[in-house]
């Protein structure tokens, strides 16, 4: 998105719309953070972290807190430049432009230690999607060979890859085994034993959508006029709400299961954090997720899932990005009232934004990864096609808009599964 107090954020310049994204676990749940003498109003592990304390670490990154709501079990900060989402054992650091995610990390592993008793890395990953304009990148993130080298200075048992047309869209990851690694620069790493027999352990499961080339009409609002943002009771906010409600943003989970904090950004551009409510009352009635190795199937966790938005709409490098952890069922269709189910999702997002091309990658804990007779990944890829390639015409023009897939690649990493696809209009 544009945002104003960033050089490189001039309409005249092109500006890097496809985020960095670190995801950091110094434990297995939230039940197994260190308790805190100092945690207040129920907040525990990396919560209990003063909200100055992350400002400074995001100083490094060069990118600022802009909003943040705060729920049961997450705290969601809205970005200059993205988001971060805070949970007692993990956070999410989610940046675009030419921000500097991963200087932030030693500062993190820091807070980690001295704020919250957790001195050792759990699981790491570091993702992204390659970049438009990677000539514009600074410090480590200038080639991915780079990064990889700035990271497995920390981690000692960290792997890369390359998933995707190395000589078109693809996505990179680099992740870290389920143990506590060595961790490097200056902090001491002391042993912590986490009893996954008893965690309250429940679906790790991240869907991302990375899209493109969005079509003019889908644009076109997120281009703000000085008669839209003038008013004393117009706000970057206020603005950001009418245009979700507009576009069926508001909609995509039930509203009443939604808390959205959205951002209008000057003159152009979007973000949205949102926390929604999960469980077994918001899934779909029959939906299941076969967990553990006697096969013994279980319904889902009660709790709190988030979602992202972020758009950059200027032509020549428009972008859009949807992430969301909310697992979804692929074997259902969704009713009015709940959490849609994949498929659902992915044409709903896919319907706002109206991309040429997409990127769509679903990560899930292999534990997870078994719904009878096919793998979760594999029914994610099936439902991926199915909301792609069915003929949909556009609301406004009436013009049909058919994807074709133009990649399809399954990944087994230790304790996760991945499913990636690519697709494009025809």
């Amino acid at each position: 998105m544009t945002a104003p107090h960033a050089d490189d954020h001039q309409t005249s310049a092109p500006f890097e719309g496809p985020e960095k994204l670190l995801e950091i676990w110094f434990a297995p749940s939230a039940a197994a953070v260190p308790h805190l003498n100092h945690a207040s109003n129920g907040k525990t592990g990396l919560r209990a972290v003063p909200r100055q304390v992350w400002e400074d670490m995001l100083d490094i990154v060069k990118c600022k807190v802009l909003s943040v709501i705060q729920g049961t079990e997450i705290d969601a900060y809205l970005l200059s430049e993205s988001s971060f989402i805070v949970s007692p054992h993990r956070l999410i650091l989610k940046t675009c432009g030419t921000t500097l995610n991963l200087l932030g990390l030693p500062r993190i592993l820091e807070i980690a230690a001295n704020e919250a008793k957790m001195h050792t890395v759990y699981r790491f990953f570091y993702s992204r999607k390659s970049f438009m304009f990677p000539e514009r990148q600074l410090g480590p993130h200038r080639d991915w060979k780079q990064e990889v080298e700035y990271l497995d200075q920390i981690f000692k048992n960290g792997a890369a890859y390359t998933v995707g047309k190395v000589n078109g869209d693809h996505w990179l990851l680099y992740l870290t085994a389920a143990e506590s690694p060595s961790v490097g620069n200056g902090i001491d790493p002391v042993t912590h034993h986490h009893h996954l027999a008893s965690e309250d352990r429940h679906v790790d499961y991240t869907i991302e959508i990375l899209m493109s080339h969005l079509s003019p009409k889908a644009s076109e609002p997120f281009f703000f006029s000085d008669s839209q943002t003038e008013g004393p009771e117009v706000t970057p906010s206020s603005l950001a709400a009418s245009l979700s409600e507009k576009l069926g943003i508001t909609n995509i989970f039930p509203p009443s299961l939604t808390d959205l904090d959205a951002y209008a950004f000057e003159p152009c551009g979007y973000s949205s954090n949102a926390l929604i409510k999960w469980g077994h009352e918001s899934l779909e009635s029959n939906y299941q997720f076969t967990v553990g190795k006697d096969g013994r199937a279980v319904t889902g966790h009660f709790g709190e899932g988030y979602y992202t938005i972020h758009v950059t709409p200027e032509e020549g490098w428009s972008y859009a990005s949807f992430e969301c952890n909310i697992p979804l069922s692929t074997s259902t269709v969704s009713h009015e009232g709940k959490i849609p189910d994949l498929k659902g999702l992915v044409k709903r997002v896919v319907d706002i934004f109206e991309p040429g091309r997409i990127t769509v990658t679903l990560f899930i804990s292999s534990e997870d990864n078994d719904t009878g007779d096919e793998s979760a990944v594999e029914a994610a890829q099936r439902a991926f096609k199915t909301a792609l390639t069915e003929v949909r015409c556009n609301k406004q023009d009436g013009l049909a808009r058919i994807y074709k897939r133009t990649d399809k690649i399954n990944y087994e990493f230790g304790g996760y599964d991945l499913a990636f696809a690519s697709f494009e209009l025809k």
